[in-house]
């Protein structure tokens, strides 16, 4: 639902065919998967320990001497083998998913909406024409009051057609708009050696009771893009590609930096050409401790007055043109830092959300276990509530490694972090035979001690 309202004006009056409509909804389905099954895994671990512990079958299986680790390993192992599928699935299917889905997007979004001609407006999403007409009869899709203006010969207003009345209709291919006038006139200016801008101009009228005209309709089609287009996407590429890619980046900031380096040691400290720079020698190797021990102000004094204006002036010149590259440069960097960083968040998702499927069992499972619930209802409560938690800290920490506050590796496994904890506090409390979530206890704990209330209070009277 968020992307049919995200992308409704893209989609609506395109004239899109059904087939289109349901390749775009697979792919984006398809891109789902990885966000979606975290959270089934929640869900049904949670419903089926809750039945379980309703119908006091957990009950009669610890009382058999069976363990609640023993209970929970069959679905421990299938939920390891759904994580590895969906590490598998994130890594081959997404990228080839986000691809097309992406590409179809893009086509969809860059074609043009349908034939649709409104009363008293000039239509011009046809090439080469402009369209106006006075009523329309939605019953009969007569056309009255029409006029055409024909730009196809690239001489602006020359040709003019008008009607009493029109029908239209598209072809079977729908390749071409055949329009059929009924009683009217062609009006068309003649060219000669008269300048443009001539306000007396021959030309010549046609009358008409009946004529057709045919406009090509190629620009209506949906065009397919080639997807080689989208490849360098980090949405559309596995680990390996993602790990090169960065890696690439990463090549490409450390040369960057350490040539702004070298060329602000050498060109502006140290006074070397650069056409000289390539023949010197490293700059960790250079010893420049002696300009320490300079005293600049009894160098400066030395110098006449005149010498002294044009050195300060000279110093400020080439102080605003040091500082003009290294801003320059800097946002340089931080654009390729930027785009790293995006790649490398891409890379550990695929891993963060495979993780996720174990945590979320690990918190589902246990958490059943205490509730002691089945059905949907509880179960989808408490399921959303988590599942809102983890993709709120996913988020922020996504966010603080997009920025460069922290490493992406770290930021993206936050809310995993903070998940298996509450995931180990609430096994913890499963294997306690703890019962501070179940609603029972709660229940019959006010109710006891609304009793207490009532005996006190006839006690008193």
């Amino acid at each position: 639902m968020q992307f049919l309202w995200k992308y409704i004006d893209d989609l609506a009056g395109k004239g899109l065919a059904i087939s289109v409509l349901a390749e775009l909804m697979f792919y984006v389905s398809a891109s789902l998967v990885p966000l979606a099954l975290p959270l089934a895994i929640l869900m049904a671990s949670l419903m089926t320990m809750g039945s379980m512990g309703e119908n006091y079958e957990l009950t009669a299986m610890k009382a058999s001497g069976i363990s609640l680790y023993r209970i929970v390993a069959p679905l421990a192992i299938f939920c390891i083998f759904l994580s590895f599928s969906g590490f598998i699935f994130s890594n081959y299917v997404l990228p080839v998913s986000n691809l097309k889905m992406n590409s179809l997007i893009w086509d969809i979004t860059n074609q043009r909406p349908e034939l649709n001609l409104r009363e008293g407006i000039f239509y011009s999403g046809i090439d080469g024409y402009s369209i106006r007409i006075g009523k329309k009869d939605y019953n009969t899709n007569l056309l009255t009051n029409i006029k055409i203006y024909d730009h196809t010969k690239g001489n602006g207003n020359t040709t003019v057609m008008v009607a009493d009345s029109s029908y239209m209709k598209v072809t079977a291919d729908k390749k071409h708009l055949v329009v059929t006038l009924l009683s009217g006139y062609n009006y068309e200016e003649m060219s000669d050696n008269r300048p443009r801008t001539s306000s007396k101009n021959p030309a010549h009228r046609d009358k008409f009771s009946k004529q057709e005209i045919r406009i090509p309709l190629s620009g209506f089609k949906l065009q397919r893009t080639d997807e080689n287009l989208f490849k360098q996407n980090y949405k559309m590429m596995s680990i390996r590609q993602l790990k090169r890619y960065s890696d690439s980046l990463q090549n490409d900031v450390n040369f960057k930096t350490n040539q702004l380096y070298k060329s602000l040691m050498y060109s502006q400290i140290l006074r070397y050409r650069p056409s000289t720079i390539q023949n010197k020698v490293p700059i960790d190797s250079l010893k420049i401790d002696s300009l320490k021990r300079l005293n600049f102000d009894t160098l400066y004094n030395k110098f006449t007055a005149q010498h002294k204006v044009s050195m300060v002036i000279s110093a400020l010149s080439e102080a605003r043109e040091s500082k003009t590259y290294i801003m320059s440069s800097q946002m340089n960097i931080e654009d390729i830092g930027r785009r790293m960083r995006k790649y490398q968040i891409e890379w550990w998702r695929k891993f963060t959300l495979s993780g996720a499927c174990l945590i979320f069992f690990f918190i589902g499972a246990p958490l059943g276990a205490i509730i002691r619930k089945g059905g949907l209802g509880m179960p989808v409560v408490v399921s959303v509530m988590f599942f809102v938690l983890y993709y709120i800290i996913s988020i922020s920490g996504e966010k603080i490694a997009r920025e460069g506050f922290m490493d992406p590796g770290i930021a993206m496994w936050i809310s995993g972090i903070v998940l298996l904890a509450v995931g180990i506090f609430l096994t913890r409390k499963a294997t306690r035979e703890s019962t501070f979530l179940n609603i029972d206890t709660y229940i019959n704990f006010f109710k006891k001690l609304g009793n207490l209330s009532f005996k006190k209070l006839e006690h008193s009277s």
